[in-house]
């Protein structure tokens, strides 16, 4: 066991397990941040999809160790409302239909937005290539990430 502080959505964090143990579970677990979501626990799928110091990062094979002293953003971090402009243009353009993996491809989208303020659809599909959406919402993330990136500006 060890103790472990950093940062998440602001606010600093202590916690005390094993440094082994994956940030997902952390944030799930013991911080009751719950939209990071489980999919498939080896980084292929992107539903756990978070910020660390501002890159997009998948929680569920980030060992606690690896975040000491970090700042770690997640869904719930973006906004309290929902009004975050790639939020606010998923909902303009109706992306999610299961949703489970929306909280993921929304942070993916947010840090491809940071490194590409107005992305081309060639970065915009090598960007987000490692989001899984089972509903096949590619088209609508796409019209989506375009949204935001105009009403960023």
């Amino acid at each position: 066991m060890a103790q472990i502080s950093f940062s998440v959505n602001g606010k600093k964090q202590i916690v005390d397990t094993d440094p082994a143990t994956p940030l997902l579970w952390i944030l799930r677990d013991h911080l009751n941040l719950v939209g990071t979501k489980f999919g498939c626990g080896v980084a292929s799928c992107g539903a756990c999809t978070i910020h660390l110091d501002g890159k997009a990062m998948r929680a569920c094979v980030l060992p606690l160790s690896a975040i000491a002293d970090k700042e770690v953003t997640t869904i719930e971090g973006l906004s309290e409302d929902g009004s975050h402009p790639v939020q606010q243009a998923w909902v303009d353009v109706d992306v999610a239909q299961c949703g489970y993996c929306q909280a993921g491809q929304i942070m993916s989208a947010t840090a491809l937005l940071k490194q590409y303020p107005n992305p081309t659809d060639a970065q915009i599909e090598r960007g987000m290539s490692g989001n899984i959406c089972r509903c096949g919402t590619y088209l609508r993330i796409k019209e989506a990430i375009k949204r935001a990136s105009e009403n960023m500006k």
